[in-house]
């Protein structure tokens, strides 16, 4: 899951990325509106965490912006404006969801994982394949009905997999949806972190490799 915090408190939106990328999640910064919006047309989000009171394009005009895009991330408002009336009017901007400062962290996390399932409803709760079992809200894999203990990226770049089976995904396209935009694209982090999943997943090997090509689940099973 790749998300964009938009914070213009600078302390504030680096706890918030740390946080999240505790939870497994590739997070991005923007610290006023037009960084933001650059942003937004150079990647695909899956969602926003998006401050109101923002420099440059103001939070609620970014808002309405991501909600007419064509294919748009979800939009999770976290202000500290929160009278019912302030809720109501973000809300009407096209917020997905709305969540005033302070807030628990935990509650941040679950509002955001729940806004990325609705955003894709069609997706299965439980991805399944080659004897893989992962439940992306439980953050629980198991094969062939034994649990598997994996790091956070190994389980995302797993998950990635498991969406896009049976196509295949490049290391670009893996570096883009499992990591953030300071991941050095020339390196074999994507390598090295594949040689990891595939010793915890055992064998018969379930991800194939094509030069050139990239990485996909390969279900023995179909």
């Amino acid at each position: 899951m790749r998300v964009l915090v938009v914070e213009d408190t600078r302390a504030l939106a680096a706890v918030i990325a740390e946080g999240l990328r505790d939870n497994g999640m590739a997070v991005d910064l923007a610290h006023d509106g037009v960084e933001a919006a650059a942003k937004l047309d150079l990647n695909a989000y899956n969602v926003v965490v998006l401050d109101r009171d923002l420099p440059g394009i103001h939070g609620d005009v970014l808002c309405q912006m991501i909600a007419g895009s064509e294919a748009r991330a979800m939009i999770l408002m976290l202000t500290a404006a929160g009278s019912p009336g302030e809720r109501v009017s973000g809300l009407t901007l096209g917020a997905d969801d709305y969540l005033t400062k302070p807030f628990h962290f935990p509650e941040l996390v679950l509002r955001i994982r729940a806004l990325a399932r609705r955003q894709s409803s069609a997706r299965a709760r439980t991805l399944c394949a080659a004897g893989i079992e992962l439940d992306p809200v439980r953050r629980t894999v198991t094969r062939d009905g034994g649990r598997l203990e994996l790091s956070v990226k190994e389980f995302a770049l797993l998950e990635a997999l498991l969406r896009a089976a049976p196509a295949y995904l490049s290391a670009e396209d893996l570096l883009e949806q499992v990591w953030d935009e300071h991941a050095d694209p020339f390196t074999n982090t994507v390598a090295v972190t594949i040689s990891r999943l595939r010793r915890k997943l055992g064998a018969p090997p379930v991800i194939g490799t094509t030069p050139g090509v990239g990485y996909r689940i390969i279900d023995t099973l179909s």
